[in-house]
């Protein structure tokens, strides 16, 4: 067989055209690469370009280096797991068909669709929402009930209730405590807003202020400091006194004279809320000699006062035959005479000068000038809402302080 034998070449020492003795010193374009980076590629350029175009071998020996290409490996493994990570693809395509700064954003909430199922006894029916149901015109506040397929609507009513001011006179005797606490038992049960005055005669006593605020009611204490020698009835200058006070702060509400000795219902201080101006009612009285009742105040036809209820024949002269606690007013009527066209803007008050009996009607002839600016409550006045019991006897000891475990061997007379 032939044989074929390669030798050496005699031209080892001859040098090449190019002036070196290297038949491959041509420089290939990697090699320009890396002779030209230090100054013209930018330091993450030069770590790509080192990392693609670095030899295989190790400077030193000429043997494979596995230590490098692991590390290059993982390198690429960790670039390719972040590019799959990250969709490049779908985003940059919304962002070249749709700007974020030209877009418009709107926030809009629509109806959800939902089927409102009834059982009515044993057969049930599933409503289908219609076309025109879908659509939300406006909406109400408010409360609907539905009965038998009948959508009953109520408002609710925000507007808030007018306030009751309650006028007290009060004073040291036997049942104080006892008509005191009476009535404050019935107002804690009335809906607020509601202010109670209680007004005493020449000093505000313990007892009296202990039960207020144990009362867990609005309440002012007032004191009456007139003179008591020169006073011919009590409770004129006590209901001035709170009159002057509700002027001189401008309270608003219903005001109320309501004496501690008298029975109450507490419908008759949710119908005087509705009072514009002036109202009144009949009130059921027993007569001096306690042997009958007798009915006193206004004759009604709806709301309109067109009479008077009156037994007596010593008050037959009155002008408006009322009790004391069977009439309510505006307040505002007090500090604000030229919202209700008062002729005269001189104070209102009760007169002490006047006979006994005649305090009522010389007082509301300075609140209305007729029956016409009247109203009746309620509606009809065919209603007692409240009683003027006169049975407290005026021969019965006043035990010394309020507390009765000291004085059990007083003994009271009764009639």
């Amino acid at each position: 067989m032939a044989s074929i034998r390669r030798t050496l070449s005699p031209y080892n020492d001859r040098s090449y055209p190019n002036g070196s003795s290297n038949p491959f010193s041509v420089q290939s374009p990697s090699q320009k690469l890396l002779s030209h980076g230090r100054t013209t590629f930018s330091p993450v350029r030069r770590f790509i370009t080192g990392i693609f175009l670095q030899k295989h071998y190790s400077r030193k020996s000429n043997q494979f280096s596995w230590k490098k290409s692991l590390i290059r490996c993982f390198l690429f493994f960790f670039l390719g797991f972040l590019l799959g990570m990250a969709p490049f693809n779908n985003d940059f395509n919304e962002l070249k068909q749709d700007d974020l700064r030209n877009r418009d954003f709107s926030f809009e909430m629509k109806p959800a669709v939902v089927n409102v199922e009834k059982n009515v006894g044993d057969i049930g029916f599933v409503e289908k929402p219609k076309e025109n149901d879908l659509m939300v015109d406006a909406v109400e506040l408010g409360v609907v009930e539905r009965r038998d397929r009948n959508e009953i609507k109520r408002i609710l009513d925000f507007l808030p209730r007018k306030q009751l001011i309650v006028v007290t006179p009060t004073y040291n005797r036997a049942l104080q405590a006892y008509y005191l606490n009476r009535l404050g038992q019935v107002l804690r049960l009335v809906r607020p807003p509601v202010l109670w005055i209680v007004v005493e005669m020449n000093a505000a006593s313990m007892e009296t202020a202990e039960i207020l605020r144990n009362m867990g009611i609005m309440y002012r204490h007032l004191v009456c400091m007139k003179n008591s020698t020169d006073v011919k009835d009590r409770g004129v200058h006590q209901r001035n006194t709170a009159i002057e006070h509700i002027e001189r702060h401008r309270l608003d509400g219903i005001v109320y004279f309501a004496d501690d000795d008298n029975i109450y219902s507490l419908e008759l201080f949710e119908s005087i809320r509705e009072i514009s101006r002036f109202g009144t009612w009949p009130v059921g009285m027993l007569a001096q000699s306690k042997n009958k009742a007798i009915l006193e105040g206004p004759v009604c036809n709806g709301s309109q006062v067109i009479g008077w209820h009156t037994n007596e024949k010593s008050k037959r002269l009155r002008r408006f035959h009322v009790d004391m606690s069977g009439f309510a007013f505006n307040s505002t009527i007090l500090w604000d005479p030229k919202r209700w066209h008062r002729p005269t803007s001189d104070p209102i008050r009760q007169l002490d000068t006047v006979k006994e009996g005649f305090q009522e009607t010389t007082f509301i002839e300075q609140i209305v000038e007729d029956e016409r600016q009247m109203e009746g409550i309620p509606p009809g006045c065919y209603r007692i809402m409240n009683w003027h019991l006169h049975i407290e006897s005026r021969e019965l000891l006043y035990p010394k302080g309020w507390m009765l475990q000291k004085n059990l061997h007083v003994v009271t007379p009764s009639n």
